[in-house]
């Protein structure tokens, strides 16, 4: 009796392996296609590793983009273009801002109930946001300091400068603030 316990054991734990591993090779389509990608990426990294940069023209950017805007009351001089090609512009204290831009995270993890949820989290106000309003802006004026919104799309795009710009096409440029750019009150 012992010995025909030994035999099926073997015989089950036989049987258990073979199943094991037959699980373990899927011959499904995709994973011989995710096969045959992670090989041709391994052989092309071989041939063509990735290179360290000595030198990152990406960061030099970004650090001369702090050194622009990290100061307080510096101005930001935006011109809007329309479908017909005309021009207006604002003069604003500080950078124009979208409306995804926020001073909280968008989501919040609750992990109360059923393990680890993450939702949306209220903006500043007290209210949910869908994160389509991307398009819209906001800034102040320069001069009287009054709240101004624009939307960027639908036939209207806008350029960003942290200087007045005297070429040809935003020379007829409109004000469409209170702060024109002639006005001697906006240097700074």
């Amino acid at each position: 009796m012992r010995r025909l316990t030994r035999i099926l054991t073997a015989l089950a734990a036989t049987a258990t392996l073979a199943l094991t591993a037959a699980a373990c090779t899927d011959d499904s389509s995709q994973a011989q296609e995710s096969r045959t990608k992670q090989s041709g990426y391994d052989r092309l990294v071989k041939r063509q590793p990735a290179e360290a940069m000595r030198y990152s023209p990406t960061r030099e950017t970004i650090n001369k983009w702090v050194d622009t805007w990290e100061k307080p009351g510096k101005l930001s001089y935006v011109y809007l273009q329309n479908a017909n090609g005309e021009y207006g512009y604002f003069v604003l204290e500080g950078l124009p801002v979208s409306y995804c831009a926020m001073l909280t995270p968008p989501e919040e993890v609750d992990s109360s109930n059923t393990g680890m949820v993450t939702k949306t989290a209220p903006g500043m106000d007290g209210v949910y946001y869908s994160g389509s309003q991307c398009s819209a802006y906001y800034g102040f004026d320069a001069t009287t300091g009054a709240y101004i919104e624009f939307t960027i799309g639908s036939n209207q795009s806008f350029f960003l400068y942290d200087k007045p710009m005297t070429l040809p096409e935003f020379r007829d440029a409109t004000p469409l603030g209170q702060t024109r750019i002639e006005d001697g009150r906006v240097a700074r």
